[in-house]
Order: structure tokens, then C-alpha cells, then sequence
């Protein structure tokens, strides 16, 4: 439940009626704004290089370009599908809150969230479907297992954000790289536009969900939600390292390759480049300890 406080906080409602309005005033029908071509190059780069997850390893300079691009294609599809499935979680979890007792206020924003978001997942899958002929399967892990507690709205949407945060960041990078075809940076650019609004809301949530849980927990219980948060994290993170990406792009020994990849110097920095705003904002917070 949100604290009685954020439903008479001038602020929260200032910001709630600000982003609001932009999703009314930046609305838009994805049914007909996209063009879906019959096809897209396949000599060309489908996701920013230095996005993928063998950039700046030995293994890239042993792939070569031609194998390089044909990973970035399926590292493409891969990447809308995680967005496919978290978007799908995230529907269920914001649904099964709307109109309910403490979330009165956020629930105008609700509306607004679960009808973009709805969209993103219809587009996100097109393109899975049209260019890879698939939406690659969920990850399991901890993405499964949402401990049942009175801090379950708080990690519902401190992970919400997260996996928000985690695709914006690719999402701002390749809306502007003109090295990809303009149907990817079209998609990129439409959904940059409409996290910016998401990742502002959650985090005045999260931060109000957390000062909420916090009058009531002990150093125990915050310890947990910490550390259960940044094992979501590396979750969310690894996610992207999927070895049926790696067999789908003609590459032996996929598991091999992820092991390699995952244990690599090279990947430290690049989750820290991905996760720089969000952890920034957990720790200073105190969502992260």
C-alpha cells in the first residue's frame, strides 16, 4: 500500500497531473506509425555495437563482422523479447493494484501506463516476429520468485523501474545511432519517449513505497531488500547474455561463449555503464545498502 502521505504530497500530485498530461498530449496510434519493410539488411548492424554483449572482448575479434552482424541481429530479437516479457509481468503486477486501497492517487497515471505499455509490447513482439520469426523464451531465475510480504509492492516496483531503466538505456543509445536501419531507431526513439514519463513516476513511487516500508522494518528486512534488488539486477543484466542467441548466430559452443563472457573483464563495465543512473539513485535512496 502507498503511505496516506503521497496521497496529500503537493509534489507527487504536481508531477502525477505534469506526466499525465504529456501522455495525452504525445499520444499516438503505433497501429499506424510504424513502417514494418518486408524485410531488414542484413549486412548492417541491428543493435549498437558497442550494445552487444561480445563488444570490447577477446570473442568479437574472433567472430569477425559477418558473424558479428548476424549477432547482433539475434542479440536484437533478443533484447525486444526480454521487453516482451517484462512488459507482460509489469502489466499484471500494475493491473492488480489500480483502484485499490493506497494507490487511489498513482491509479490516473495507472491508466495511462497500462495503455502505452500494452502498445510497447505489441510493437516489440511485431518485430520479434516479422525479422526473427520468434519471441526467444523468458528467462527463469529470480524473475519467478517475488518473495510474499508486506514489502511486495516495493519490490514489484523497484523491479519495474529496474528492468525500465536497464532498456532505456539501450532505447536512447540506438534511437539515435545512424548506423541502424530507421525502423529500429524509430522503435527505440517511440519507446525513449514514453519511458522517460514511466522512469520519472516510478522512481517518485519507489521512493515513497520505500520511505513507507522503512518506519516499519528492521536493519534485517532492509538488508534483504537490498540484496534481493541487486540480485535482480544481475538477473536482469545476464538476461541479456543468452546462449540460444549465440547458437542462432552460427556460434559454437554457445554456454561456452556466455561463460566466457559473463567471467570477462569487459562485462563488469559494461553493467555498470547500463545500470549508472539506477544504481545511482537506489543507493542514494538507501533502497540499496
Amino acid at each position: 500500500m502507498v503511505s496516506s502521505l503521497i496521497q496529500r504530497d503537493e509534489r507527487f500530485l504536481t508531477i502525477l497531473d505534469r506526466l499525465s498530461s504529456k501522455s495525452v498530449e504525445e499520444y499516438y496510434n503505433p497501429y499506424k506509425l510504424f513502417e514494418w519493410p518486408d524485410t531488414l539488411p542484413e549486412d548492417m548492424w541491428w543493435m549498437s555495437p558497442e550494445l552487444t554483449t561480445t563488444h570490447g572482448t577477446p570473442a568479437a575479434e574472433r567472430l569477425g563482422p559477418e558473424r558479428l552482424h548476424a549477432l547482433s541481429r539475434q542479440e536484437s530479437i533478443n533484447f525486444y523479447s526480454l521487453n516482451v516479457h517484462g512488459i507482460r509481468e509489469l502489466l499484471i503486477e500494475v493491473t492488480r493494484r489500480i483502484h485499490t486501497a493506497g494507490f487511489e492517487t498513482p491509479s490516473q497515471f495507472f491508466h495511462h501506463f497500462i495503455g502505452e505499455e500494452n502498445e510497447h509490447m505489441w510493437f516489440f513482439a511485431e518485430f520479434c516476429l516479422r525479422y526473427g520469426g520468434k519471441i526467444y523464451r523468458q528467462p527463469g531465475g529470480v524473475a519467478a520468485d517475488i518473495p510474499r510480504s508486506p514489502v511486495e509492492s516495493l519490490l514489484v516496483f523497484s523491479r519495474i523501474l529496474i528492468f525500465e531503466e536497464l532498456v532505456d538505456h539501450f532505447n536512447s543509445r540506438m534511437a539515435l545511432d545512424d548506423r541502424l536501419h530507421d525502423t529500429i531507431r524509430a522503435i527505440n526513439r517511440i519507446h525513449h519517449q514514453d519511458e522517460s514519463r514511466h522512469i520519472a513516476f516510478g522512481r517518485e513511487l519507489v521512493a515513497a513505497l520505500h520511505a513507507d516500508v522503512r518506519r516499519n522494518a528492521g536493519e534485517r528486512e532492509l538488508d534483504d531488500i537490498s540484496d534481493y534488488l541487486k540480485r535482480y539486477m544481475t538477473f536482469s543484466f545476464e538476461s541479456l547474455y543468452n546462449p540460444q542467441v549465440y547458437r542462432d548466430a552460427g556460434i559454437d559452443k554457445p554456454q561456452e561463449l556466455r561463460r566466457e563472457l559473463l567471467a570477462g573483464p569487459a562485462r563488469a563495465e559494461f553493467e555498470a555503464s547500463v545500470f549508472r543512473k539506477t544504481a545511482k539513485y537506489l543507493r542514494k535512496t538507501g533502497i540499496i545498502r
